[in-house]
């Protein structure tokens, strides 16, 4: 094992996805609700990159440390192709597809991989039984249009975190879509601060090698396995005391509460959560608790809790309250990462500025930021990011392009504006021109952040 850091050499870094070229409303994602209500709409990728990229410079400017990861090739061709469709090139095969198959287009050409958070699990290396850092794709098989994703993840992650001595890459989860990994959007580490040892917080909605009459009712799909999660953290040599497993609430599921991080957000030593986020909640709270005392004796978990009465389950779907970001700016002090919905419903914006003004927590700011271009499409602030917690060595191990800063903030504002069209429409998705387009940018992105040749496409 590697030699211990200092503590004030270990931080978080925020990992934001970079929206791609092909964003667009398909309605792909049944049981995400804004999803589902924005299908067939006229999306705008241009201004949903520029919208992404401010929200990465306004936490650089905070404080905190953030980079990015580069979209994903879409349409995805080999997925097509391995629906049978063929031609002397790409472009006939996206002929083809658009012709006989339509709905499956939509799924190939989604941007979803902008979603960062359920790009991975990652444990860092002050957790691992190894020392490094670990990093594992979800599988994402609960749906067709993110099942094309852990390929491209991995090659994505590999050679971003490329020192063999310092990070570590794991396979997805393998299975059927019963045993379904969705990353960290269900995953939340506790601790006093980024350098301690972590509190792994697991969220799952079925065990999948249970009886079938042991299933919760549910009016829609759950998409993480207990037995996904474990094999996680067994993968990752993460210790026993150090992770916890606890059941996500089916009236939450039911409400449009896809991952956990629609219901619940930690930082440090903070939980913010609905009080319908988990089966038998206090009885979940209660066992962080002990949990958490039990790894930091002397520390007390600052579990803060929201009523049903001031936030119903219906308004937190709504405005994604609790798929802000919660970012440290200084000791015992952090801002909430909003999205601008929570500033418009009155429900949660009258909870929001108690929660700011009780001395009480640590939460003493919040930035309302405009991502409307994802929101409807079902991902606010955290569904964007990746957290990654690193000490020195390992963040000088990074490309330097991938770093969020007055420096490459500017590029990847005039790649997008650039690249981008401003409007697209699922039958655009069809347009053969699109595709060059997206690899021209996607090749010139790679040049820009430094990250090698990544992608499986040869430019004409």
């Amino acid at each position: 094992m590697s030699s211990s850091p200092s503590l004030s050499a270990v931080t978080e870094v925020n990992f934001d996805g970079l929206v791609g070229p092909t964003h667009n409303y398909a309605g792909l994602s049944y049981g995400n609700l804004a999803s589902m209500s924005h299908r067939g709409a006229v999306s705008n990728p241009r201004r949903a990159a520029l919208q992404g990229l401010a929200k990465m410079k306004t936490l650089a400017d905070l404080g905190v440390p953030q980079a990015v990861l580069p979209p994903h090739d879409r349409p995805a061709i080999a997925a097509l192709r391995a629906f049978g469709f063929s031609g002397k090139n790409d472009a006939a095969v996206l002929a083809a597809a658009a012709k006989h198959a339509p709905a499956l287009l939509g799924a190939a050409s989604s941007a979803s991989a902008m979603w960062v958070a359920n790009a991975a699990t990652v444990t860092p290396s002050s957790d691992a039984a190894d020392g490094r850092v670990h990093f594992t794709p979800a599988n994402l098989t609960s749906k067709l249009h993110r099942s094309f994703e852990p390929a491209q993840t991995a090659r994505t992650l590999r050679a971003i975190f490329a020192d063999s001595d310092l990070f570590a890459h794991h396979e997805p989860v393998p299975g059927s879509h019963l045993f379904g990994d969705e990353g960290a959007a269900n995953h939340t580490r506790l601790a006093p601060s980024a350098a301690h040892r972590g509190l792994h917080v697991y969220v799952y909605g079925h065990q999948a090698l249970a009886h079938p009459a042991g299933q919760p009712r549910l009016r829609f799909p759950s998409r993480q396995a207990i037995e996904a999660s474990e094999a996680v953290a067994r993968a990752h040599g993460l210790p026993a005391a150090q992770a916890v497993f606890i059941p996500q609430s089916a009236a939450a599921i039911n409400a449009g509460v896809f991952h956990n991080d629609v219901i619940a957000v930690g930082n440090d030593d903070v939980l913010l959560y609905h009080e319908n986020a988990y089966t038998r909640t206090p009885q979940v709270i209660a066992s962080l608790r002990s949990a958490y005392a039990a790894l930091h004796p002397g520390h007390t978990l600052k579990a803060l809790r929201v009523p049903a009465r001031r936030v119903s389950l219906a308004d937190a779907v709504r405005s994604y309250l609790f798929n802000s970001q919660l970012v440290t700016l200084a000791p015992g002090r952090m801002a909430l990462i909003a999205p601008a919905d929570c500033a418009e419903i009155p429900s949660v914006r009258a909870y929001v500025d108690d929660l700011i003004a009780d001395p009480a927590n640590p939460i003493s700011e919040v930035r309302f930021l405009d991502l409307r271009e994802s929101m409807r499409n079902g991902g606010g602030p955290a569904c964007l990011r990746l957290r990654v917690t690193l000490n020195a060595a390992e963040r000088a191990s990074l490309p330097a392009g991938v770093w969020i800063n007055d420096s490459t903030y500017p590029r990847l504002v005039a790649w997008v504006k650039k690249h981008y069209r401003d409007k697209l429409s699922p039958a655009d998705l069809a347009d053969p021109a699109l595709l060059a387009e997206s690899r021209r940018a996607l090749a010139e992105l790679t040049r820009l952040l430094g990250v090698g040749d990544i992608y499986p496409f040869q430019l004409a």
